[in-house]
C-alpha cells in the first residue's frame, strides 16, 4: 500500500505523458488531464501527512536505481517534506484549476499543461527525495521546464513584456522579452547550479553515498576541514540554492520571469521553483548543526558559524535591496516579483538566524513557516493581478484604480493577502516574519537585524501603494469580476492569509514539534546569543503606521507623491536609481555581456583571424604547395622517366630480341625447345632435385 505514495512525485508525470498523448484532443481534455495528475498528488501528499502525523515517524519508500552510486527512487516523507509537498501540490493544484480558464484560446496548449504537469512533478521529486542525486534531477527538471513556461509566449509581442519599452540605464535596455527572459532564467541558475554539481561530487567522493541520512554523521566536514577546503565546500554547494531563489546576486533572473503567464508566475514565485533553494537550505542545515557539535571547540565550529552569518546577511541585504525596487515600480506583476525576492531573503535570513539561535529546529522553523506563508498569500496576489490585468488589458498600475466596486470579490482576496505581506497582526505574514526579525535579534546581528527591521517598513509601504493605486483612488477602466473558476482559488488563498494567521499562534508549537521530526531536526545548540531591544516595538509601530499612512495617502487624500518627488532633482536620481534596479542589471550587461563580447571580438581579430586563420588557411596551404613542388621535381619527375621512358624502352628491346628469334623454320624451333629442356634439366640437377 505504501507503494501508492509514489504518485505523490510520479502522477505529475503520468499526466505529462498522457497530455503529449492526447495531444490532438480539445482544451478541456487536456485540461482535465493536468489537473486530475496535480490533484492526485495533492490527495497522496495528504494521505502520506495523515499517516506520518497518526504514526509519529518518517514514512521511507525506496527501490534502487545506480547501485554503484548508492542511488534510488522513491518517496520520504518526514516532517520537512511533509509539509513542502502539502504546500506545493495543494498550490499547484489550485493554480492549475486558475489555469483552466485563464490560459483558454491561447496559443501552445499541449505545450503550456505538458511542461505545467512536468515542472510540479519534479519539483514533488526534488522535495520527497532520499537522496542528493534525485533531487538533483527534479531539481534541473524544474529548471528546464521554468525555461519553457516563462518563454511560452516566444512570438514577443510587446504586451508580453516586463518592464518600460524604450527605457534605457546606462545605454543598456531595462524591457525583456520572454524569449529572453527564458534564457536569462536558465542560464543564472544553471551558474549556481554547477557549484551544486562540485559539491554533491565531492559529498559522495568522502561520504561514499548521498544519502541525506548518510550525510547526518557529518564526518564530511571532518574530511573537508582536514583538507582546508571546508568554507570554499559550503559555498559552492549553496550556490546552487542561492542562484535558485533569486538571491543576490542572481536575483536578476527572477525579476524578469515576469514574462510568462500570469499562473507560470504563481507557480513559479510562490509555490515552487524559488522555494526550491530555501528547501534545500532547510534541507541541509540540520547536517550543519550536526556538523557544527562534531567540530565544537574548534576552528571548524567557527567557519560553520561564519558560513550561518555570511547567509545571513545575503538573505537580509537580498530583502532590503528588492524592497527598495518594488516601491517605484509601476507594473503590477513586477511589484510582486520584487516582493517575491525580498520574502526569498527574509526566508534565508531566518533560516540562519534559526540555526544559529536555537539549532536545527530553530532553522526549520522559522524557514519553513514563512515559506509556507508566502507561498500562502503570493500565490493569491499572483492569481489576483492575473484576473485584473485580464480585465483591464494593462499590467500598469497607472492604468488601474478604483477596481474595488467592479471587481470586489478580487479586491478582497487581493487585500485580504495584502495585509499578510505587510505584516499587519494577525495575518499569518506577521507572525512567520515578526519570528524570522526575533530570531535575528537574539543572534545580536546587528546589519541582519536592521536590514529586515527597514525592509518590513518599506513592505508595508509599497504593499499600501499597490492595493491603493490598483482598487481605491480614481478609477481608469471600466472592468468586470472574473468567472469562479478563477476566482475561487485566489479567494480560498486570501481566506488562508486570515484564517491561519487567526489560529496561529495555538498551532505553532504542534508546527515546530512536527518539524522537529525532520531527519537531524533534534540536534540543538546555541552557536549565537545576543540580544537587540526593542525590535518587535519598533517592526509592528511603524509597520502600521507606514502602511495607514501611504494608504491614507494614494487612497483618501488621493495624493501623487512622484508628483513632488519629480521637482526634486536630488530625488528623482534616487528614483532613477530604484527604478533601474540599483543599476545591476545594466552593470551585468556593461561588464559581462559586453566585457565577452569584446573578448569574442579581441579573440577573433588575434587569434581566429591572425593566428588561426593565416596558419590554417595561408601557412599550411603554402607548406603544402612547396612540398608538392619538391616532390614534383624530386620525386614524381623521376618516376616519370622511369615508368613512361625506361621501362617502354626496356620493353621495346626485348620485343626486338623476340622478334628476332620468330625465324618461320621448324629446325630452328625444335633447336629452342631442346636446348630449352636442357636447360631445364641442368638446373634440375645442379638444385639437387633428382634423386
Amino acid at each position: 500500500m505504501e507503494s501508492l505514495l509514489l504518485l505523490a512525485w510520479l502522477s505529475p508525470f503520468i499526466g505529462t505523458l498522457l497530455i503529449l498523448l492526447f495531444k490532438s484532443a480539445s482544451w478541456k481534455i487536456k485540461s482535465l488531464l493536468g489537473i486530475l495528475s496535480i490533484l492526485v498528488s495533492a490527495l497522496v501528499s495528504s494521505y502520506a501527512a495523515y499517516l506520518f502525523l497518526t504514526e509519529g515517524e518518517s514514512i521511507h519508500i525506496s527501490y534502487p536505481w545506480v547501485k554503484s552510486l548508492n542511488v534510488s527512487l522513491g518517496a520520504f516523507f518526514d516532517g520537512l517534506s511533509t509539509v513542502m509537498a502539502l504546500v506545493v501540490s495543494w498550490l499547484s493544484f489550485l493554480i492549475a484549476v486558475y489555469s483552466y480558464e485563464y490560459m483558454k484560446g491561447e496559443v501552445g496548449e499541449t505545450r503550456y499543461w505538458l511542461f505545467f504537469t512536468f515542472f510540479v512533478g519534479s519539483m514533488m521529486l526534488l522535495v520527497l527525495s532520499d537522496n542528493m542525486i534525485s533531487m538533483f534531477i527534479g531539481w534541473e527538471g524544474t529548471g528546464l521546464a521554468s525555461y519553457a513556461l516563462i518563454g511560452h509566449w516566444f512570438t514577443d509581442e510587446e504586451e508580453r513584456w516586463v518592464g518600460e519599452p524604450g527605457r534605457r540605464a546606462l545605454g543598456v535596455p531595462m524591457w525583456s522579452e520572454p524569449s529572453h527572459s527564458s534564457l536569462r532564467a536558465i542560464v543564472f541558475t544553471r551558474l549556481g547550479d554547477v557549484g551544486m554539481v562540485i559539491g554533491i561530487a565531492t559529498l559522495h567522493t568522502l561520504a561514499g553515498t548521498t544519502l541525506l541520512s548518510g550525510l547526518l554523521d557529518a564526518q564530511w566536514a571532518t574530511q573537508l576541514l582536514s583538507k582546508g577546503v571546508l568554507p570554499v565546500f559550503l559555498w559552492l554547494l549553496f550556490l546552487g540554492a542561492l542562484a535558485k531563489s533569486a538571491q543576490f546576486p542572481f536575483h536578476e533572473w527572477l525579476v524578469t520571469a515576469m514574462t510568462g503567464p500570469t499562473s507560470v508566475s504563481a507557480l513559479i514565485h510562490a509555490a515552487t521553483m524559488v522555494k526550491a533553494g530555501v528547501y534545500f537550505a532547510l534541507r541541509f542545515s540540520p547536517f550543519l548543526v550536526a556538523a557544527y557539535i562534531l567540530l565544537q571547540g574548534g576552528i571548524g565550529s567557527t567557519i560553520i558559524e561564519e558560513f550561518l552569518v555570511g547567509l545571513a546577511v545575503i538573505g537580509a541585504f537580498t530583502a532590503f535591496m528588492m524592497a527598495t525596487m518594488a516601491i517605484v515600480s509601476r507594473e503590477l506583476k513586477l511589484v510582486l516579483a520584487f516582493s517575491t525576492a525580498s520574502q526569498l531573503g527574509y526566508m534565508f535570513l531566518g533560516v540562519a538566524v534559526g540555526t544559529l539561535a536555537g539549532g536545527a529546529v530553530g532553522g526549520l522553523y522559522a524557514g519553513m513557516s514563512h515559506l509556507m506563508s508566502h507561498a500562502v498569500f503570493k500565490a493569491a496576489l499572483f492569481l489576483g493581478a492575473g484576473a485584473v490585468i485580464h480585465a483591464v488589458h494593462s499590467r500598469f498600475i497607472d492604468d488601474m484604480g478604483g477596481l474595488a466596486k467592479e471587481m470586489p470579490i478580487t479586491a478582497t482576496a487581493f487585500v485580504l493577502a495584502s495585509l499578510s505581506l505587510a505584516g499587519v497582526p494577525p495575518f499569518l505574514g506577521f507572525w512567520t516574519k515578526d519570528e524570522i526579525i526575533h530570531l535575528s535579534s537574539e543572534t545580536g546581528l546587528i546589519v541582519p537585524t536592521f536590514l529586515a527591521v527597514i525592509t518590513a517598513w518599506i513592505t508595508a509601504s509599497y504593499t499600501a501603494r499597490m492595493i491603493s493605486r490598483v482598487f481605491f483612488g480614481h478609477s481608469h477602466h471600466k472592468a468586470h469580476e472574473v468567472s469562479p473558476v478563477m476566482f475561487t482559488p485566489y479567494l480560498v488563498l486570501g481566506l488562508a492569509s486570515i484564517g491561519i494567521g487567526a489560529i496561529w499562534p495555538s498551532i505553532s508549537g504542534s508546527f515546530e514539534k512536527m518539524l522537529e521530526r525532520t531527519l537531524g531536526g533534534e540536534n540543538s545548540v546555541h552557536m549565537l546569543e545576543g540580544h537587540i531591544p526593542g525590535t518587535f516595538e519598533a517592526t509592528i509601530i511603524l509597520v502600521l503606521l507606514l502602511f495607514l499612512s501611504v494608504f491614507y495617502i494614494y487612497s483618501i487624500a488621493k495624493k501623487q507623491p512622484y508628483y513632488y518627488i519629480s521637482k526634486s532633482p536630488t530625488l528623482m536620481k534616487l528614483h532613477s536609481f530604484l527604478f533601474d534596479r540599483w543599476y545591476i542589471n545594466a552593470l551585468y550587461y556593461r561588464t559581462i555581456v559586453d566585457g565577452f563580447k569584446e573578448t569574442s571580438k579581441a579573440l577573433y581579430k588575434y587569434f581566429d583571424k591572425l593566428i588561426v586563420d593565416n596558419f590554417y588557411h595561408k601557412a599550411i596551404p603554402k607548406l603544402f604547395q612547396q612540398l608538392v613542388n619538391v616532390t614534383s621535381i624530386y620525386i614524381e619527375h623521376t618516376w616519370d622517366r622511369i615508368l613512361h621512358h625506361y621501362l617502354v624502352e626496356g620493353f621495346k628491346g626485348l620485343w626486338r630480341i623476340f622478334k628476332q628469334l620468330q625465324t618461320g623454320k621448324v629446325s630452328s624451333y625444335l633447336l629452342y625447345l631442346w636446348l630449352g629442356l636442357s636447360l631445364i634439366l641442368v638446373s634440375m640437377y645442379i638444385l639437387g632435385w633428382f634423386p
